[in-house]
């Protein structure tokens, strides 16, 4: 092959390398307008603060006691994460809305019937936050910032696994219900995700489900170490529920936790029925409950 046909298919090979590259270049930038052109709705606290950590804006979310990220402080309000306004939400046409999957079965024919479209998160342990936390950031090119959030979850996960030590204390959650209320929370609800990482053992371990209704019978036979009752939703019902609950009904006043002063309450925003941009610090808390000695 003499000298000119080898610069003329040099020249042919760059000339293909160069469009494949503006190809490609073109494809990502297109992406990422097509990104910046999303009208992005959440419906929970939990799900605001991931968005907010992956540094994307939204058009509408919760009325909720929660503190919202300061970012989305003049965002146009869905009403609560229980029950929010598909009109309202309607009216700031959402290219998608996104919702806890545990709420699916409350308020998807709501969303059906306005043709919305709702993508539901799963965020009941801290397997499925990470996971999320990647599925986001890969979809809406923000993997930097989801990736540096799953290190500090995984760090956290690290520190708190180095201080167990001995037996593993026996733990009861309960998760406080306004107007009705507790609710036994078992190791597949997302406190009880924290307390298995953390090295204790729930005394209630119910399969798939991750929330069962309590007995006195049941409860009289557990002897929990550590009991943590979450104040979900509205602390300020939910607090008084629960003090008035451990004063009145016997079953309580034989349980170790208690004789022990080892009853805590986990109050928003480091703690939540969903798993949320504060597992950190909630999985360090949970940590030095089950072992304050370490």
């Amino acid at each position: 092959m003499n000298r000119s046909k080898k610069l003329i298919l040099i020249a042919l090979g760059l000339f293909l390398i160069l469009a494949v590259g503006v190809g490609v270049g073109t494809k990502y930038f297109l992406d990422r307008q097509a990104v910046k052109n999303q009208r992005i709705v959440t419906t929970s606290a939990a799900t605001t603060e991931i968005f907010a950590k992956l540094d994307l804006p939204l058009v509408g979310v919760p009325t909720t006691q929660a503190k919202l990220p300061a970012r989305y402080k003049n965002i146009p309000k869905i009403g609560s994460p229980m029950s929010p306004s598909v009109e309202k939400i309607a009216s700031l046409n959402p290219t998608t809305v996104y919702a806890v999957s545990t709420l699916k079965d409350q308020y998807n024919q709501s969303f059906k019937e306005q043709s919305i479209h709702v993508v539901y998160l799963k965020l009941d342990t801290v397997s499925q936050l990470k996971g999320t936390l990647q599925s986001l950031g890969k979809q809406y090119y923000r993997t930097r910032q989801a990736n540096a959030e799953i290190k500090k979850i995984d760090q956290a996960t690290t520190d708190v696994k180095e201080r167990i030590h001995g037996r593993k204390p026996r733990v009861l959650v309960l998760m406080g219900m306004p107007g009705a209320g507790y609710m036994i929370a078992t190791d597949h609800s997302y406190v009880g995700d924290l307390v298995k990482i953390a090295g204790g053992k729930n005394v209630y371990s119910a399969k798939g489900q991750a929330y069962i209704h309590p007995s006195n019978d049941s409860l009289a036979t557990k002897h929990p170490d550590v009991i943590l009752r979450l104040e979900h939703a509205l602390p300020n019902v939910t607090k008084p529920q629960f003090e008035k609950e451990f004063a009145q009904n016997p079953v309580w006043k034989t349980m170790p936790a208690v004789k022990n002063k080892r009853v805590y309450d986990l109050q928003q925003p480091t703690f939540n029925a969903s798993a949320n941009m504060n597992e950190p610090q909630a999985i360090r808390q949970v940590s030095k409950w089950l072992y304050p000695t370490k």
